[in-house]
């Protein structure tokens, strides 16, 4: 049994709760104000999608594959986005809410997370390489073993990173914001 192939279709404020979104490959569609709570998104493949104003808390992601997908002020709780498919995986976040997140190992280069709340978000293991973090608070966000090589920090806040636990050439920090990379050395700086 083949899964259906919808392609440039447009979702506006419906309610996927369970298995009501139809499992199959979505291409190039717009999903709009829709509430996604703790739905079953397992297997799905969403490419070159657009989610806007919507809430995919606490949905299950196990083998979904988002390629090349925009999610535009969406609240985004509880995800593991370390469980969806890794082939061609990349998305980028403006205005999203996404704490409690873990994105662990995962190999997401150039992600853009603008104007973004990540909240005790997990990058252990990931590959961040050349991603933006403008104007995104990274409140107790875990960096471990994080590739952050040519990432833009320099507009993000309330983050801290361990240089000697992660990897940090030629990643981008302003003046204000270089305290971040302090903090385990419980210095005061005034």
């Amino acid at each position: 049994m083949s899964k259906p192939y919808i392609e440039s279709s447009t979702y506006q404020n419906r309610t996927f709760a369970g298995n009501d979104l139809e499992p199959g490959e979505y291409d190039n569609c717009t999903f709009s104000g829709c509430t996604f709570t703790e739905a079953d998104l397992s297997g799905i493949i969403f490419q070159e999608c657009t989610f806007s104003d919507c809430d995919l808390s606490m949905a299950t992601l196990k083998g979904t594959a988002f390629r090349d997908v925009k999610f535009k002020n969406c609240k985004l709780l509880g995800l593991r986005f370390d469980d969806c498919n890794p082939f061609a995986l990349s998305f980028e976040f403006d205005g999203c809410v996404l704490h409690f997140a873990s994105f662990f190992g995962l190999k997401i280069p150039g992600t853009r997370f603008k104007n973004c709340k990540l909240e005790d978000v997990e990058f252990t293991g990931a590959d961040l390489s050349k991603a933006d973090f403008s104007d995104s608070d990274l409140a107790r966000v875990i960096f471990d073993q994080t590739n952050l090589e040519g990432a833009d920090l320099r507009k993000a806040f309330h983050f801290s990173i361990d240089p000697e636990r992660n990897r940090i050439q030629k990643a981008a920090f302003s003046m204000h914001n270089i305290a971040g990379l302090l903090h385990k050395y419980r210095i005061v700086i005034e």
